[in-house]
C-alpha cells in the first residue's frame, strides 16, 4: 500500500481503516461526483476516492495533478470547521497538494458544472498540459440517440 502514499509522511493505520469505511458510506454528492470521475471519466484523469494522506482523508485525489477535490456540505461553514479546513489545506499545501473545495449543493445541482469547475481549476493551476487528449471521449453527456429512418 506504500505505493499509494504520495507524501513522505506515513499514513497511520487508523486513518487507512477509516478511509475504507468512508468509501462504503459516501454522501449523495460524493457518489454523484464519483460516478463521473471514476475510470478516467474526466478527460482521462484518474481519481481515487476517500484517499488517505498523512493524517487526512481526501474525498477525491488525482495523483498526476496532485489535486485534492473536497465536497463540502453545509457544516463546513460553521463552528471551528473553517479553521480546521484551513489547517488541513495548509498541511496539504506543504505536501505539494492543491485543494479544490466545492459545495455539495453545486454537485447536486449539476455534476457537469462540478466537472467544469475541476477542469477550470486544473487550467488555473497551469496544469492543462497534463490533460490527456482523447477525441473519442468528449466532455459532457452523450449525444441524444438517433432514430433509424
Amino acid at each position: 500500500m506504500a505505493r499509494w502514499n504520495t507524501t513522505s509522511t506515513p499514513t497511520p493505520r487508523p486513518t487507512k481503516d477509516f478511509a475504507k469505511s468512508l468509501r462504503r458510506s459516501m454522501s449523495l454528492p460524493e457518489v454523484l461526483l464519483w460516478q463521473a470521475l471514476k475510470g478516467g471519466g474526466l478527460e482521462g484523469l484518474r481519481f481515487r476516492k476517500q484517499h488517505p494522506i498523512g493524517p487526512y482523508i481526501l474525498d477525491f485525489y488525482c495523483a498526476r495533478l496532485r489535486l485534492a477535490v473536497e465536497v463540502d456540505g453545509g457544516s463546513h461553514g460553521f463552528g471551528d470547521r473553517p479553521d480546521r479546513d484551513e489547517r488541513r489545506d495548509a498541511w496539504l499545501r506543504e505536501q505539494g497538494i492543491h485543494t479544490l473545495r466545492m459545495s455539495a449543493s453545486l454537485v447536486l445541482e449539476s455534476v457537469d458544472d462540478a466537472l467544469r469547475t475541476i477542469l477550470g481549476e486544473v487550467e488555473a493551476m497551469g496544469r492543462g498540459d497534463a490533460l490527456p487528449f482523447n477525441p473519442l471521449r468528449p466532455f459532457g453527456p452523450p449525444p441524444p440517440a438517433r432514430e433509424d429512418r
